[in-house]
């Protein structure tokens, strides 16, 4: 049986001593707070200036749009094809989170992150440790989001944020800005992430940090810039955490290298970024399926870990991606940008699913090997014209994935009895159901998505109002094989031209009205081939691509040191698909029918009084199944999508106390069904989260403390029904972490 990650016993009393010391030295240290040397790539500006498309060496395409007041999210995003843009100029919705809000929350994953926009919650895998971020009521898996602008690099299951300046939220499909997605998720939305860069001003950074039940971790960030006027670049992170969390008999171990490269010149810039992720998880606790219980039980204690002892997930990924950039003259910029990553999994899988109202279960388990290796890339052009009075920003842009995926399997047939409130221990699986070569993986997918963009955006009336018209012509080619490497069992090549248009409307310099209509195209879902225990009897069946729609409007606000949004929204697309049970042994995987999802968001952000930054949303959703089969489910709810969404995320510098601030995030989520026939449902929700940090000065080296405590309750409580999967949300976790420029 394998051993569960253990953190090395010295880790400890190093991550104590140097708090206490750092607590110590601080009484007679000058305690002037000083500007994050970490964070200088927003300065602060509230100046609301045009974004160009056009590329310049004093406003290279590259840099990242700036720090908004408050310094918790930025001005604008990378929106793919159309590139950086200002949350003004552009008829979507989007936020981009700043590395100074991960440090200060000390946001782990990129979903940790994502928890702070109201139209975005997380639900797990099936079965395995993956995390899904569900985006105005539908699914984006890790797969789908894109690193720099690029799909198909990212790791499959957790991403780390130790190595990233940006997390880019677009809401809505965004095949036009970005292309298709690898898997074919992310109709309600995409995420792009912005690796770290070399600062002009020189970067050493030692953070640790340990959590209330031992797991400690450690980050180095180091970060430099040489050469003549700086060209060169080098920033460098290396993060580890290892222990157990707060779960019962679930630890981890994780670590991270990256390592970004790049060089700015007057017409030509280049970055290179190149990374080695790795993650063991012991006895994760994940989903459980609703089997045949015909109602959902209460959630376990937050601690209760129902998931096998035995069951381990271990994941590898190397990926890396290089992008340049080149002023073609001062109104025309050429890009271009490739990438790969190489992706291992093994892990003995347990999956949990109910018999009972009462809690009863059966746990079943699987080995399943897994290889993955993506090759990206991406070319475009940018430019920006006048033709009379009209202004233009002319885009055009090329981008293609190929993947293929490895894997075999050999499910445990025996299912054993366990109780979700009173978990049994059960024998590790025998194995009894092989299929393909679990020691050599043979091929079971091939993937091939190609796109093509072409986008203007016409300025009338001195840019007042912008106009944004553009086409994306999208193959999808998709390719299945069986697990013994014999014959193809599956086979599609789908094209389509999706078409986008979107107005903004400036009335005044700090309103902009905008509305948007696009279109994309989706690869279909494969059907799994067991469903907790039960046998998928149509495993492995994968469905045609969907074409999904989206239609939205609303008014944005910049009052310069803080802003606000609304917008209503309506999406449809066909089905997810979900699984049903058919009797005590057998299950169907089903996608029948059509979606919509139609939601009014509201957000606040921002630092509306000096030293009160806000994050405040609310999302209200309302979705509605169409065209079932015999209309059985008509009218009613899609599975997994909340009512409503609501957060509110407060940092507050306390006055009289110099560099000691408190924040504060509340997280309320109403309910959601977990079937189509709207018999099982998921009541509303509460989560609190609490936290401190202090900056001071130790030898004129800046130094913080932080403090965080997550579902400060330890409500129990389900959080999402994603798929017709039960995941339930983390128990309270007390973290505290301190960090040293030197």
């Amino acid at each position: 049986m394998l051993t569960p990650a253990r953190p090395s016993i010295p880790l400890r009393p190093t991550l104590l001593a140097l708090l206490c010391s750092l607590t110590i030295n601080a009484q007679g240290a000058n305690t002037e707070t000083t500007q994050d040397a970490g964070n200088t790539q927003g300065n602060g500006s509230m100046a609301l200036g045009e974004v160009s498309i056009e590329a310049q060496a004093t406003a290279p395409t590259s840099s990242l749009p700036p720090v908004y007041a408050g310094g918790q999210v930025a001005r604008g995003a990378q929106l793919g094809v159309l590139g950086n843009q200002d949350i003004m100029d552009v008829p979507f919705s989007t936020t981009s989170f700043t590395e100074k809000l991960i440090r200060d929350q000390q946001a782990e994953t990129v979903g940790d992150v994502l928890l702070n926009d109201s139209s975005v919650r997380q639900a797990s895998g099936y079965a395995n440790q993956s995390q899904v971020f569900m985006i105005r009521g539908l699914p984006l898996a890790a797969d789908d989001i894109s690193y720099n602008g690029l799909y198909g690099v990212l790791p499959r299951q957790i991403i780390s944020t130790d190595a990233l300046e940006r997390v880019e939220l677009f809401k809505g499909p965004n095949a036009f800005v970005n292309g298709v997605t690898p898997t074919g998720s992310g109709i309600g939305g995409g995420v792009n992430l912005q690796p770290k860069r070399a600062d002009d001003i020189p970067l050493r950074r030692l953070s640790m940090d340990i959590s209330d039940d031992g797991r400690v971790g450690e980050h180095l960030d180091v970060g430099q810039r040489f050469g003549e006027g700086n060209q060169f670049g080098v920033r460098v992170n290396l993060a580890q955490r290892e222990g157990d969390t707060a779960i019962d008999d679930e630890s981890n171990r994780a670590k991270l290298f990256a390592i970004g490269l790049d060089y700015r010149g007057d017409a030509l810039r280049v970055s290179g970024d190149f990374a080695y992720q790795s993650a063991r998880i012991n006895g994760g606790r994940n989903s459980v399926f609703v089997g045949t219980a015909t109602q959902i039980p209460d959630a376990p204690s937050s601690t209760t870990n129902y998931n096998a002892k035995w069951a381990y997930t271990d994941i590898q990924d190397t990926f890396g991606m290089m992008r340049a950039e080149y002023d073609l003259n001062d109104h025309w910029t050429a890009y271009a940008a490739a990438g790969q990553k190489h992706t291992r999994e093994t892990g003995n899988y347990s999956s949990v699913t109910l018999t009972d109202n009462l809690g009863n279960a059966t746990i079943a388990g699987s080995f399943i090997p897994h290889i993955e290796d993506n090759t990206s890339a991406m070319a475009g052009l940018n430019g920006k014209f006048q033709t009379g009075p009209v202004s233009h920003k002319l885009n055009f842009g090329l981008a293609g994935i190929w993947t293929q995926q490895r894997s075999a399997y050999n499910f445990d047939l025996n299912a054993h009895a366990t109780n979700i409130y009173d978990p049994v221990d059960t024998p590790a699986p025998v194995g009894n159901l092989p299929g393909g070569d679990l020691g050599d993986p043979n091929v079971v997918g091939k993937t091939i998505v190609r796109s093509g963009a072409v986008s203007d955006t016409l300025g009338f009336f001195d840019d007042r109002v912008l106009l944004t018209l553009g086409l994306r012509r999208q193959q999808l080619i998709v390719q299945g094989y069986s697990y013994d490497g014999g014959s193809r069992t599956a086979f599609y090549d789908e094209s389509i031209t999706t078409p986008v248009y979107g107005i903004v409307i400036k009335p005044w310099d700090h309103v902009s009205i905008y509305a948007n209509h696009i279109e994309g195209l989706a690869k279909g879902p494969t059907a799994p081939t067991t469903a907790g225990n039960l046998t998928v009897s149509n495993g492995s069946q994968v469905f045609a691509p969907a074409r999904s729609k989206q239609t939205e409007a609303g008014v944005k606000v910049d009052m310069g040191t803080y802003g606000a949004s609304l917008g209503v929204y309506r999406i449809s697309q066909p089905s997810d698909g979900y699984t049903q049970v058919v009797d005590a042994t057998t299950a169907v995987y089903l996608r029948d029918g059509e979606q919509i999802n139609k939601g009014v968001e509201l957000n606040v952000f921002g630092e509306p009084v000096e030293g009160l930054r806000l994050l405040t949303g609310l999302t209200r959703m309302e979705t509605e199944l169409k065209g079932t089969a015999d209309g059985t489910n008509d009218g009613h709810r899609a599975i997994g999508v909340p009512t409503f969404q609501f957060n509110a995320s407060v940092d507050w510098d306390v006055p009289g106390l110099q560099g000691v601030s408190l924040n504060g995030l509340m997280l309320r989520t109403g309910g959601q069904y977990a079937d189509a026939a709207n018999n099982l449902s998921l009541p509303t929700w509460n989560r609190f989260d609490v936290g401190a940090r202090y900056n001071f000065k130790v030898d004129q080296r800046d130094v913080t403390v932080r403090a965080t405590v997550e579902n400060v309750a330890n409500k129990d409580y389900w959080a999402s029904a994603q798929g017709g999967f039960l995941t339930q949300g983390d128990p309270r976790l007390v973290k505290l972490s301190g960090s040293i420029d030197f």
